[in-house]
């Protein structure tokens, strides 16, 4: 995993336009004030296997250690809540009612001068899918 590219990533992804429907963007889905970019896929590796979890581990600690000193550091935010709240009713919006069921926990920030935020996590949560590190990139405030 090259963290500069995953760094890259999300970099260009705060400064484009988002689109007005939902849609796959060249890096994952998008839809109307979100981006959600797949870093990194264990595809072909071993489905769920410890090498691929850890390695992908290693690389959202990577990139959050970079992101913590650019935007400041931030605790891993668990989204169990977001999960509950969504099956109690709540309307979460997108793209965090997505990520709370893809992922156990991410790392959040607002990202200076541009309005927007970003959320970094691992896709661990359904064994039958590849683990793939996820970057979010969003106008749309944390629940």
């Amino acid at each position: 995993m090259d963290i500069a590219r995953c760094l890259d990533t999300i970099d260009r992804l705060c400064l484009r336009p988002f689109p007005a429907r939902h849609a796959w963007s060249d890096v994952g889905r998008a839809g109307p004030g979100y981006f959600m970019a797949e870093l990194h896929t264990g595809e072909g590796e071993e489905t769920h296997g410890e090498r691929t979890a850890d390695d992908a581990e290693a690389c959202k600690e990577a990139v959050a250690q970079r992101l913590h000193r650019r935007w400041g550091p931030v605790p891993a935010w668990g989204m169990l809540t977001l999960r509950v709240r969504g099956l109690r009713g709540e309307e979460i919006p997108e793209p965090w009612a997505s990520l709370s069921h893809l992922t156990d926990e991410a790392y959040v920030w607002q990202a200076d001068g541009t309005g927007r935020w970003v959320a970094v996590a691992v896709a661990d949560r359904d064994p039958a899918d590849a683990i793939r590190l996820l970057a979010v990139v969003t106008d749309t405030d944390p629940p």
